[in-house]
């Protein structure tokens, strides 16, 4: 088995970041084929707040509303995968740099990443 090198690490994050990216913006734009195609004859009426529908509020009926193709849960998929974008390539800089034995920027990298987990379960962003 050939050594792990930091340009092998630079070309997988590379790819991780393009493929990511890619991917959430045909979902979004699926979704939005949909949402258009159902809805794109509706007029907004801006005197009465509606909120945010059911169906996204959480991630079981977000997933069961994306396998109904209903188009606005499709494009919360879609940007919550470009959020977790980033998050994915921490965790494989994490994963290069033990694989590289850099052990302090592996500790950085798990700091971010407690970081984020933190941000995540506590709900202030920042």
């Amino acid at each position: 088995m050939k050594q792990f090198k930091d340009k092998d690490m630079q070309l997988l994050l590379g790819r991780v970041l393009r493929a990511g990216t890619v991917i959430s913006v045909s979902i979004v734009f699926f979704g939005g084929i949909i949402y258009l195609y159902r809805h794109g004859h509706s007029v907004a009426d801006y005197s009465v707040w509606k909120g945010i529908p059911g169906f996204i509020q959480n991630a079981g009926s977000l997933i069961k509303g994306a396998f109904d193709l209903r188009g606005q849960a499709i494009i919360q998929l879609g940007i919550i995968l470009l959020i977790a974008t980033p998050i994915i390539r921490v965790i494989f800089s994490t994963i290069g740099f033990v694989l590289e034995k850099d052990y302090m920027y592996t500790g950085i990298s798990i700091l971010v990443l407690l970081i984020i987990f933190i941000s995540m379960m506590s709900g202030h962003a920042g």
